[in-house]
C-alpha cells in the first residue's frame, strides 16, 4: 500500500514537472519566431521616457499631459492576447503564408517596392541585419498591407483607446529580423505595440533633427554615430516588449532597432 502510494505521488510530481516545463517552452519561445540564428542584440540601452500603467493615467490626464509634448510608453491599456496568439508563426502562415506582402525598403526618403509570397519572406529574408547593409538594399515587411486580405486578423487587435480629439486610427502591421529597423524619419501622431520580440526606440523633438545618413540603417547608426553623441545631443530611448505601448506625439523623428525577431503593429492618429 505505501509502494503504491510513493508511486502515485512520483507520478504526479513528474506530470506536474513535464506541465511546468511545457509551459516554459509556450512562454519563452516567441510564438515560434525565435531565429535559429546565434545572432543576438543584448543591449537595450538606457529608458528616459515615462512608462506608466493606464490605470494610474487617465484619458483626460494623457492629453495633458503627453499627446502634444513628449512621448510616454503605457503598460495595461490594452488586452491583446487573442490576437497575439493569431500573431504566432504557425497562425500566421497557414492563414497567409500563399499570400503576397509588400517589401519596402529600409531608407528614409525613398522606398522600393516588391512583392513576395508570405512564406517566401519568412523562409529567405526574415534574417538578421549586417551592420554595413545600405537601407536601400534592405527589404522591410511593415505597412502596406492589403487590408482586405489580413481584415480576420486586424478585427481581433484591440486599438489604443487613448486618442487625440478629431482623430482616427490606421493599423500598420509588420514583422522584422533582429538588427533591422527604420532610420530616422517623421510623421504624424501615433502608437507603437510589440507583439513578440523587443524592439528599441529613438526619439528627438521636431526641433532637434538627428544626425543620420538617409541610406544608413539603424543598425549602421547604433553602432557608428550612437556612441560619439555629447550628452545633449543624446535621443529619448527605450526598449519596448510585449504588452506595451509607445505613444510618439506629431511630427517627432524617430528611428528603431528590433532586437528580436519583432511582430509588431502601429495605430497612426490622422
Amino acid at each position: 500500500m505505501e509502494y503504491k502510494a510513493l508511486l502515485h505521488i512520483f507520478i504526479q510530481f513528474l506530470l506536474l514537472w513535464l506541465a511546468v516545463q511545457k509551459a516554459e517552452v509556450l512562454v519563452d519561445d516567441g510564438g515560434g519566431w525565435s531565429s535559429n540564428s546565434d545572432y543576438r542584440l543584448h543591449d537595450e540601452g538606457p529608458c528616459n521616457i515615462d512608462i506608466l500603467d493606464a490605470a494610474s493615467l487617465s484619458h483626460r490626464q494623457f492629453i495633458e499631459r503627453y499627446a502634444y509634448t513628449r512621448p510616454v510608453i503605457l503598460r495595461g491599456l490594452t488586452d491583446n492576447t487573442k490576437f497575439r496568439l493569431l500573431c504566432s508563426k504557425s497562425s500566421l502562415l497557414e492563414e497567409y503564408g500563399s499570400r503576397k506582402v509588400r517589401l519596402s525598403t529600409a531608407n528614409t526618403f525613398s522606398y522600393r517596392k516588391v512583392d513576395v509570397p508570405f512564406q517566401e519572406y519568412v523562409d529567405l529574408l526574415l534574417r538578421p541585419q549586417s551592420v554595413d547593409s545600405l537601407g536601400s538594399d534592405t527589404l522591410y515587411f511593415f505597412g502596406d498591407n492589403n487590408f482586405t486580405e489580413w481584415r480576420s486578423l486586424f478585427d481581433h487587435y484591440k486599438s489604443p483607446p487613448y486618442v487625440l480629439p478629431r482623430t482616427t486610427g490606421a493599423h500598420s502591421f509588420g514583422i522584422a529580423g533582429p538588427g533591422t529597423g527604420v532610420p530616422f524619419h517623421w510623421h504624424g501622431p501615433g502608437y507603437s505595440e510589440v507583439i513578440y520580440g523587443r524592439k528599441r526606440w529613438f526619439l528627438y523633438p521636431p526641433e532637434n533633427e538627428p544626425h543620420f545618413h538617409p541610406n544608413r540603417t539603424t543598425l549602421s547608426w547604433v553602432t557608428d554615430t550612437y556612441p560619439l553623441l555629447p550628452q545633449e545631443e543624446a535621443p529619448l530611448e527605450c526598449t519596448i516588449r510585449p504588452g506595451e505601448l509607445l505613444y510618439f506625439p506629431d511630427r517627432w523623428w524617430h528611428a528603431t532597432l528590433n532586437l528580436d525577431t519583432s511582430v509588431f503593429i502601429s495605430t497612426f492618429l490622422g
